[in-house]
């Protein structure tokens, strides 16, 4: 997938634009961080990983020293899935498995304004406690904390606007040994979901992918 798709780093920039950003990208999982918070001029964007928030690994609490010395910095911070999960862990909330197990596929989210719309999502874990301070914009039938938003600082959504149709079913074919098969035959290979544009600390635009 990576050869078609490119990594979380390469789907990023093809959802936010090539031209529109200058990035620097950092292997977490290889201990590689930024020397400073202020290395970004317009913020940090932590996308999706293999790995649970609240699983013990060496990169993890640096990771959320970064974190929280961002949002002291008021370095705004986007977080996707678990890049959700892990800044709602470091700064003082609360991550466990989704009781209802896998949530795959496109799902209906609520939003500010009451505006709906719809994303593809791919999580088996969740915010199940918001940190103190930061408000909850975002929720759905199935994941009451999928969006939470602190003004100039925090930015940080569940499911993945990254991932259109396409992208989802040939992640459910690399993922298959994961999902439950029931899922597997219930979720529409070709579901047409929405995608939406996320501009770090400015309101959600949808378009249809």
């Amino acid at each position: 997938m990576a050869r078609d798709k490119g990594d979380f780093d390469r789907c990023f920039r093809a959802l936010l634009g090539e031209n529109e950003f200058s990035y620097l990208s950092f292997d977490v999982e290889a201990g590689e961080l930024p020397d400073s918070v202020e290395a970004a001029d317009d913020g940090w964007l932590i996308t999706g990983s293999r790995h649970g928030a609240y699983e013990d690994h060496p990169w993890r609490d640096p990771l959320e020293d970064f974190i929280r010395a961002a949002r002291a910095a008021a370095r705004p911070v986007v977080g996707i899935c678990f890049g959700h999960q892990i800044v709602a862990r470091a700064l003082g909330g609360e991550v466990k498995p989704a009781d209802i197990g896998w949530i795959a596929g496109p799902q209906t989210y609520r939003g500010p304004y009451e505006h709906i719309f719809t994303v593809n999502a791919l999580h088996h874990d969740q915010v199940t406690r918001p940190p103190e301070g930061v408000e909850v914009i975002v929720t759905s039938e199935n994941c009451a904390v999928a969006g939470l938003y602190e003004p100039g600082k925090v930015l940080i959504f569940q499911p993945h606007p990254e991932f259109d149709s396409d992208f989802m079913e040939r992640l459910f074919k690399v993922r298959s040994n994961l999902l439950p098969e029931e899922m597997l035959n219930t979720i529409p290979a070709t579901a047409s979901a929405k995608r939406c544009s996320i501009a770090p600390m400015s309101p959600i635009s949808c378009a249809r992918s």
